[in-house]
């Protein structure tokens, strides 16, 4: 439940950052962990003028029922983890929205009061608990899950693991799991909805 609306029942969610940091990953994850859940899922992504550096996104409508639109007009939720991704992602969002933010590389402009912020620096974390900046969108999913309440973490768990080579897989489990721990210790962390099971 974000601002009064149960993200369990529809959930429209932008992730964004700079090309290379995964973030078509992380959306990638989010709709298959809604799929196997049953639910109803479209994902698009977008690509800025650089692959690499450039600006990138990836949007994901999951709801419980038919999706008659494919594209993202108002996100609910914004997971940005890049300043260039902020200036040109924010935009639409709707008011009362979630923004989840890496609190480190972006600084929400004034038009943010409309929105329930979470920062976290998403970065840093990944660096000094798990020694691997490359997990950084690992552990903003996990924040994301944890802060909007939009799916079980269990299911999204499972996704990580599936998605990722199987070397990778425990630091891709815990990066999860650290995204979810640096959220719960956030003083903005949202309760999820009590129809999402933990």
């Amino acid at each position: 439940m974000v601002d009064g609306h149960d993200l369990s029942v529809r959930a429209e969610i932008r992730c964004s950052g700079a090309g290379g940091q995964g973030i078509l990953l992380v959306a990638a994850i989010i709709a298959e962990a809604a799929t196997e859940l049953g639910r109803q899922v479209v994902q698009t992504q977008s690509y800025g003028p650089a692959a690499r550096g450039g600006a990138s996104k990836s949007e994901v409508i999951i709801s419980n029922e038919e999706i008659d639109y494919p594209e993202v007009l108002s996100p609910d939720v914004n997971l940005c983890l890049a300043p260039g991704a902020y200036r040109a992602y924010v935009t639409g969002m709707r008011p009362g929205g979630l923004l989840v933010y890496d609190s480190d590389m972006v600084d929400p402009g004034p038009e943010a009061e409309k929105w329930t912020l979470c920062g976290v620096p998403f970065t840093r974390m990944a660096a000094e608990e798990l020694k691997k900046k490359v997990v950084t969108n690992i552990v903003s999913l996990g924040a994301l899950v944890e802060f909007a309440g939009i799916l079980p973490a269990y299911a999204v768990e499972e996704a990580v693991v599936k998605r990722v080579p199987e070397k990778f897989r425990e630091l891709n489990a815990e990066a999860f799991r650290l995204g979810r721990r640096l959220a719960s210790e956030a003083s903005l962390a949202p309760t999820p909805s009590p129809a999402v099971p933990a």
